[in-house]
């Protein structure tokens, strides 16, 4: 048992260490995910010592101090998206129907087609836009019958599991599909017409992740997300960005991804909301995400139902206000981060 300690101990202290490494393979951005998971199997670990190993001689001591300074580093980078931190959307009571929005993402695994579980969702909130991730032609003509409540949308089906499809009650102006970064990896850009009269930037993203069966680096999923965080930075208009962006709320690019753009993240002081996998609940990460100007109060912020899917879809619902962007704090990049943004993006194209 203490050699399976020892051991499981060498690991975890290792996989808090790879991410410190400046490189973007997958087998080292792939342990920014399982920061909580770590955490867990560090305390336990460390109480396993304590029941196994009375006498722990100067190496057991050693690799226990280490993984102590481990585990709380890992609680320090998720401590953000916990609820005893603060938030960083101001939360909204009372609010007015005619200045809200609602939005629902669903990444509904191309290869499942068990779609009346996702329409019966889809009924049941209601929501205003809905954004919906790895579509193929097939989806497309299952989601046929909600069209009569979203007369607005734009679809982009594949075979790949990077399709996507925006409904929308709103009015959609200056629709586009674009390819960022790599040409089988779509993302929807567009106008919406809130309230009769505000406008939205809205993003729809689904960057490919940085593992074996995607990239072999995290190179292209950073750079579309920070290619579009660019584009935001200097607009006054409200923006939205929603999707599916294989990553976890608490990596580095996520946060460089913030600061670039000035968009606040509902997630924190809030929880992690875990949306990936949906099977198996000790693997499971935030990866559906919503990102939104300093224009927003948030009204509510839920993972939905199974559906189906490795993802569990989510849901919010935001309230536009007019003095919100001057007692919500948005994100500032200082020039390092600006550099390090602009060479991951040259990087990455």
């Amino acid at each position: 048992m203490e050699t399976i300690l020892f051991g499981l101990g060498i690991f975890l202290i290792s996989a808090t260490l790879l991410p410190f490494i400046p490189k973007d393979n997958w087998w080292i951005r792939g342990f920014d995910f399982p920061r909580l998971q770590i955490v867990i199997l560090s305390l336990m670990v460390m109480a396993g010592y304590l029941f196994y190993s009375p006498d722990i001689n100067h190496t057991d001591q050693l690799l226990l101090s280490i993984l102590a300074a481990c585990t709380l580093y890992q609680g320090y980078m998720i401590y953000p998206y916990t609820i005893i931190a603060s938030p960083q959307v101001e939360h909204r009571n009372q609010y007015n129907d005619h200045s809200t929005v609602s939005l629902m993402c669903s990444n509904v695994q191309m290869t499942n087609r068990n779609t009346n579980k996702l329409k019966k969702l889809i009924k049941t909130h209601d929501p205003d836009i809905l954004l919906v991730i790895e579509t193929d032609e097939c989806w497309l003509n299952e989601l046929q019958e909600v069209e009569s409540s979203y007369p607005h949308h734009i679809k982009q089906p594949q075979d790949n599991q990077y399709g996507m499809a925006l409904y929308s009650k709103f009015e959609l102006h200056d629709s586009e599909i674009n390819f960022w970064i790599e040409d089988d990896i779509p993302s929807i850009k567009t106008r919406i017409t809130l309230f009769g009269q505000n406008e939205v930037i809205l993003y729809g993203l689904h960057p490919r992740p940085p593992f074996i069966t995607g990239n072999n680096t995290s190179t292209e999923r950073d750079a579309e997300l920070l290619i579009v965080g660019k584009k935001i930075k200097d607009i006054d208009t409200p923006v939205i960005v929603m999707g599916d962006m294989n990553d976890v709320a608490w990596s580095k690019t996520n946060n460089l991804f913030q600061k670039i753009s000035g968009l606040l993240d509902p997630r924190i002081g809030r929880g992690f909301y875990n949306t990936f996998h949906a099977q198996y609940p000790f693997v499971r990460f935030s990866l559906d995400h919503f990102f939104h100007s300093n224009h927003f109060r948030l009204v509510t912020f839920q993972r939905l139902e199974y559906i189906g899917s490795d993802h569990f879809p989510v849901y919010i619902k935001l309230s536009y206000e007019q003095d919100a962007d001057i007692k919500q704090e948005e994100p500032e990049s200082t020039d390092a981060e600006e550099t390090q943004a602009k060479d991951k993006i040259k990087e990455g194209t």
